[in-house]
């Protein structure tokens, strides 16, 4: 069985996006099984140590067992120690795999002194988008968020997603048109991804359209295993995987203001399709056929 740490940058707080607020996607991942019936993954989630020192784990992650980092940027550009992002670096460099998701403007901004991953994320104040034309603002709603801030669409609803290039096999989906997946969370202040330059492993492989401007962005950038490096993903935003956005009903931070959407809920199609995103991601990393239903 292989491990997964399912990882937030900031100390518990049960008024912010602790990894509690992801256990919808920790129960999926450790619901998946092979074709003899075997789990195929243990999961630990947990959030990190106090600011201000090296994390206990993620410093320490290229020496662990774990064969995945799942990591949701939830800081405020203080999350990851220089001992974090340089241990994480030596971990993808075993070949194992690195998935990491932020949020709008500043949000998770620490991962951009990630090797390699980090260079995907694009950010208000910190390494922001090379194209002048993507620095402004999208979400009108929600005005003390500045760019990036893709509105997708509420939390609660989900969007269609189009597919970049060939598709990647983390959105093969057997069942659905074409064999590709159609459909992810929506959230109405997504951030901003791309590839980085003069990295050939690198590809945009899914963007989005705001229902604010109308405006195309990009949704999640797919790194190939290379030179030793395991694979990895960039998101645009951490919401595609956390419970609010999977079932408004188990809550969010008193924060969040906006008022949420239930189109996910009436929607089987799209609920499936979001659960086999995370499963892709997960075989993918494990080198594992995608699109199992």
């Amino acid at each position: 069985m292989k491990r997964i740490l399912m990882q937030t940058t900031i100390p518990f707080d049960a008024d912010d996006w602790h990894i509690g607020r992801f256990s919808l996607l920790r129960d999926t991942l450790e619901g998946m099984r092979g074709d003899n019936g075997e789990r195929l993954y243990e999961v630990t989630a947990r959030d990190r140590d106090p600011i201000g020192a090296p994390d206990s784990v993620m410093s320490m992650l290229d020496t662990s067992d774990y064969d995945q980092l799942w990591l949701f940027a939830v800081d405020v550009g203080n999350g990851l120690a220089p001992e974090d992002c340089e241990a994480i670096g030596r971990f993808r460099q075993q070949g194992k795999g690195v998935l990491v998701a932020r949020d709008h403007m500043d949000l998770g901004s620490s991962v951009c002194t990630l090797g390699g991953i980090g260079a995907a994320h694009f950010f208000h104040t910190k390494h922001p988008d090379p194209d002048p034309s993507r620095c402004q603002c999208d979400d009108t709603i929600t005005t003390n968020i500045s760019w990036p801030n893709y509105h997708s669409g509420a939390n609660g609803d989900f969007q269609e997603i189009t597919i970049s290039g060939s598709p990647h096999p983390v959105l093969r989906d057997p069942s659905a048109p074409g064999g590709v997946l159609r459909y992810l969370p929506s959230h109405p202040h997504e951030g901003a991804v791309g590839q980085p330059e003069g990295d050939s492993s690198a590809r945009i492989i899914a963007t989005g359209r705001s229902k604010a401007s109308g405006r195309d962005f990009n949704i999640a950038v797919a790194f190939e295993p290379r030179d030793g490096n395991g694979p990895a993903v960039a998101e645009s935003t951490f919401h595609h995987f956390a419970d609010y956005n999977w079932d408004p009903a188990l809550g969010a931070p008193s924060f969040v203001s906006e008022p949420p959407g239930n189109a996910l809920e009436g929607s089987p199609e799209a609920q499936r399709s979001i659960r086999l995103y995370a499963e892709n991601i997960a075989r993918w990393f494990s080198g594992y056929p995608t699109g199992v239903l």
